[in-house]
């Protein structure tokens, strides 16, 4: 596909979308030289491959936010979406700053959405197999304001696909997909991950904190196991899966819970300040040696 870029270092094969908002397209294992997708194929836009998320996660009610004693607007920005999501950061082409067989940095020169203007960079780096994505944001709106920062990885999802992610609290959410407060994670065992389990068999949209920032994902029928370790600021995850008929599913590890510009988790940042969050994808096969 036109204007991808692709790594490889032996193990696996990373193709990267800079003009689809920095996305991942691929992520692959490469097993005896065959790509097994580690991550739900595509092009890297919609429900596939791996999201920035920047400069927030999630959604904003309220038709925006009050910071320092002003209100600021945040619109919608999703067709069909009633709320402000995700931030700008993945609807935007950014540019190739540098570019290697196994390594890419990717920036955001003028990113701007509501009252945030800001760059960002994200950076993708192969490591025998496993990738290290690290995303950097700088406030340039002139004006004190609260970021976040996330990853929206898609994985492929089967009947015997399992999850182990351990949290202490589930956010639970209304039909506008809001947060309405919190629970103990242990009061929801289909939600409950503290030890490998399946995936709920119904729909799960929820933020999780209290989290170790490690999860690892199974799939037996690959013979594979992903595992994903985020850094300090990325403390809570995201889960969303619509069904047990789905092929996929997302476990998104992001800086605060849905809503947090009405709530708390958002770091804020003065003009020129930056945030960085880290997330690593590795894998190894479970097939007998």
């Amino acid at each position: 596909m036109a204007g991808l870029l692709e790594l490889r270092d032996g193990r696996a094969r990373l193709v990267l979308a800079p003009q689809k908002g920095a996305a991942i397209a691929r992520f692959d294992a490469l097993v005896s030289g065959a790509p097994v997708p580690l991550l739900r194929a595509g092009d890297g836009t919609g429900a596939s491959g791996c999201q920035v998320l920047v400069p927030w996660s999630n959604r904003i009610s309220g038709g925006g936010f009050e910071f320092d004693g002003r209100f600021h607007a945040v619109a919608p920005n999703v067709p069909g979406e009633a709320f402000p999501i995700h931030g700008d950061g993945f609807q935007r082409q950014w540019r190739i700053a540098s570019y290697s067989a196994t390594e890419a940095e990717l920036i955001l020169d003028a990113g701007g959405i509501g009252p945030y203007r800001y760059t960002a960079r994200v950076a993708y780096a192969l490591h025998d197999g496993a990738l290290d994505a690290t995303l950097t944001v700088e406030n340039r709106a002139g004006i004190r304001l609260p970021y976040g920062l996330g990853f929206h990885p898609w994985f492929p999802r089967s009947a015997a696909t399992t999850l182990e992610a351990k949290a202490a609290r589930v956010w639970l959410e209304d039909k506008r997909h809001l947060p309405i407060g919190v629970a103990p994670v242990a009061d929801y065992p289909a939600w409950n991950f503290s030890s490998s389990s399946l995936l709920p068999r119904s729909w799960v949209n929820n933020a999780f904190d209290g989290w170790d920032r490690r999860a690892r994902i199974t799939r037996p029928e690959d013979n594979i196991t992903i595992s994903l370790t985020a850094s300090p600021s990325l403390d809570v995850f995201i889960l969303y899966s619509p069904s047990q008929d789905a092929d996929f599913f997302c476990f998104e590890p992001v800086s605060h819970a849905v809503d947090a510009h009405h709530g708390e988790g958002l770091t804020s940042l003065e003009h020129g300040a930056m945030l960085s969050a880290n997330m690593r994808l590795d894998w190894n096969s479970t097939a007998s040696r």
